[in-house]
């Protein structure tokens, strides 16, 4: 025969929430551990300092001309007779030099092309062309008609905005 105990049987029982917890601790003890642990090596490096590297040549001059066969190197007023001298010092300084033509509403179509020429003729191969959109329908800039300080006006005309750089060149 069988007697119960009056006393009640415990099983056991594992509580999951208190290992999370412990396992947490350890982890993030781990880590801290592994980060403390870690040297940090570099290269020991000389930094530029302030001053800019000396300018090189110049790779990019823009040529304008503009009405009465005045040519200009980057705004600077450049006689007719010195146009080539200037164009061989540019290209022995710098064969790769590029070029940008331009020319005011008013300048000869054949002042433009004896530039052109010019530039040909010291052996400049890289030359870009400035050009506007002409306007659908209204006077030309500077012509009877064309309303002073009008878009496209020329720079020197009453009320008209300040001529803006030409922008350089694509590489």
């Amino acid at each position: 025969m069988q007697v119960a105990s009056p006393i009640p049987k415990k099983h056991a029982r594992i509580e999951i929430i208190p290992l999370i917890d412990i396992m947490f601790f350890l982890l993030a003890s781990f880590m801290m551990v592994s980060l403390s642990q870690t040297h940090m090596k570099g290269i020991r490096i000389q930094l530029p300092g302030v001053n800019p590297p000396p300018p090189g040549p110049k790779d990019y001059i823009s040529i304008r001309v503009g009405a009465g066969g005045i040519v200009s190197f980057n705004g600077e007023v450049v006689l007719n007779e010195q146009v080539l001298p200037r164009l061989f010092q540019l290209h022995a300084a710098n064969p790769d030099v590029k070029v940008s033509i331009s020319a005011e509403g008013m300048a000869r179509h054949g002042d433009v092309i004896t530039v052109l020429d010019s530039v040909r003729q010291v052996g400049i191969q890289k030359v870009g062309y400035q050009i506007r959109a002409a306007g659908g329908g209204a006077p030309a800039p500077g012509a009877p008609g064309a309303p002073p300080g009008a878009p496209g006006a020329p720079p020197g005309a009453p009320g008209a905005p300040p001529a803006a750089p030409p922008p350089p060149p694509p590489h």
